[in-house]
C-alpha cells in the first residue's frame, strides 16, 4: 500500500461555519455531477457529526429530483430504531428542498446483515457510480465508514481487490452488527470528504497520517492512501 496521502484540511471556528461550508462544497459537487451526467450520487455517513450539515445540504438550491443518496454504511436495525443511519437521513437531509432526492438505504429488513447482503449489494450495484462525492466520518479508534478495528470482515472490506460492493462487519466496537461499502466501491468517488469534529479526532487524524505505532493500522489510513482522488478534511475543535 501506498504511503503517500493527499489530504487537504479545512479547519473551522465551530460546527456550523464547518456545517455550512461543507454544504456549500458539497451542493457545487452535485450540481457538476447534475450538469455532466444529468444526475448526482451522493453517499453519506451517519452519526450525530454530520446532523447540521445535512440541514444545511437540505437547504441548497438544484435539481435534487435527479439525486440520489445513500450511506456508506448502516447499523442493522430498522429504521424506526433512534439508531438507523436511515432514519437520520431521511429526518436531517431529505428534507426541504431535498426531500425530492431518491434514497437508496443499505438495511433490507433481513434478519441479519448476512443474510441482507445480496439484496444490499444489488442496490449498490445498480448504481451508476462513481459518486459525485463521499462524505467519511471517523471515530476515536480510527475507523472510519463500519471498517473497525477487530471487526470480522475487515481485511475483505479493505482489500482492494474485493469483488463484493457490501459486506457485513461485527466488531467489538460497532455496538450493532452493520453492513458497510467495501473500500474499492466507496473508492469510486469524484471528490472524497472527511467530516471530524474535537481535538481528539484532529489527533487520532494527525497519528493516522503519520502512520506511527497502532496508527499505521487505522483503517482511515488505509483509505486515504488508497484514495485516488484527495481527500478534503473538514474539522472544527
Amino acid at each position: 500500500m501506498t504511503t503517500s496521502i493527499n489530504v487537504t484540511t479545512h479547519s473551522f471556528a465551530d460546527g456550523h461555519a464547518l456545517a455550512l461550508a461543507l454544504a456549500e462544497r458539497v451542493a457545487d459537487r452535485l450540481r457538476a455531477g447534475l450538469l455532466e451526467r444529468d444526475f448526482a450520487l451522493l453517499a453519506v455517513s451517519g452519526g450525530r457529526t454530520p446532523l447540521r450539515f445535512f440541514e444545511l445540504l437540505s437547504q441548497a438550491t438544484l435539481d435534487w429530483s435527479r439525486v440520489q443518496v445513500t450511506l456508506v454504511d448502516e447499523r442493522w436495525v430498522d429504521e424506526s430504531h433512534p439508531r438507523s443511519n436511515a432514519r437520520l437521513v431521511r429526518g436531517h437531509l431529505l428534507q426541504n428542498q431535498a426531500a425530492a432526492a431518491s434514497f437508496v438505504p443499505l438495511y433490507t429488513g433481513a434478519a441479519t446483515p448476512e443474510e441482507g447482503q445480496a439484496e444490499a449489494g444489488r442496490r449498490i450495484h445498480a448504481l451508476p457510480l462513481p459518486f459525485d462525492a463521499v462524505v467519511l466520518g471517523m471515530g476515536p479508534d480510527g475507523h472510519t465508514a463500519s471498517f473497525f478495528p477487530g471487526g470480522d470482515q475487515l481485511a475483505a472490506a479493505l482489500d482492494p481487490n474485493q469483488p463484493s460492493g457490501v459486506l457485513p462487519m461485527r466488531a467489538p466496537g460497532a455496538g450493532e452488527p452493520r453492513i458497510t461499502l467495501t473500500l474499492p466501491t466507496l473508492l469510486q468517488t469524484r471528490h472524497l470528504f472527511l467530516h471530524i469534529e474535537g481535538e481528539d479526532k484532529r489527533d487520532v487524524l494527525a497519528q493516522a497520517r503519520l502512520g506511527l505505532g497502532e496508527a499505521a493500522h487505522y483503517p482511515v489510513r488505509v483509505v486515504l492512501a488508497r484514495s485516488p482522488v484527495p481527500a478534503d478534511v473538514y474539522w472544527c475543535p
